[in-house]
């Protein structure tokens, strides 16, 4: 059984001079080519995948835009912005507390927009816009408060208070605008 390995290799290396016949590596390439066909890959990068891309980049830029919304676009926020952010209105406190305040602020709104500001009727009109103005932010003073020392009936009271003074007040206005507006109709008639 031992046979020199050396000697193998030079019968070996005689049988392997032999030569192949003519177009012998063309013929074996074509069945190869017919028995296994080349698929022709695409180039990575085809319309769907750029599309998809696009998805998967706008909708981490819309969560990262929503993310840093709600912390005032800043990512480290100075305090007074943190505490601005953090005051709730009355109406985040229960359902039917939002209730009223969207009434009243809705109605002082439509009364508000009621009012026709004419050159006759301004002095009127900025002492009543200030007064508005004065309530407005007696009314922050107090949804301030609400938010330090939590909802209390006194607090909820003075809020609900503040928002019928400014109704009663606009409407007092829009009354005094008629009444002037009669007056001036009448003072040009006679």
């Amino acid at each position: 059984m031992a046979q020199d390995l050396r000697n193998l290799f030079e019968k070996d290396s005689e049988v392997q001079s032999a030569k192949m016949s003519a177009g012998h590596e063309a013929r074996f390439l074509e069945k190869l080519e017919k028995e296994l066909p080349v698929e022709k890959k695409s180039s990575g990068f085809n319309f769907l995948n750029i599309a998809a891309s696009v998805v998967v980049l706008l909708g981490l830029s819309f969560g990262a835009y929503q993310f840093f919304k709600g912390s005032g676009g800043e990512i480290v926020p100075d305090e007074k912005k943190v505490v601005e952010n953090n005051i709730k209105s009355m109406g985040e406190f229960s359902p039917e507390l939002k209730k009223v305040e969207d009434y009243y602020l809705a109605s002082i709104n439509l009364e508000l927009s009621k009012v026709q500001l004419t050159p006759e009727n301004k002095d009127l009109v900025d002492g009543y816009i200030q007064r508005l103005k004065e309530l407005n932010d007696e009314y922050e003073k107090l949804t301030i408060e609400l938010n330090e020392n939590g909802p209390n009936s006194i607090t909820l009271d003075a809020l609900i208070n503040n928002l019928k003074l400014r109704l009663n007040l606009v409407t007092h206005l829009k009354d005094k605008l008629e009444e002037f507006n009669d007056d001036s109709f009448i003072a040009e008639n006679v």
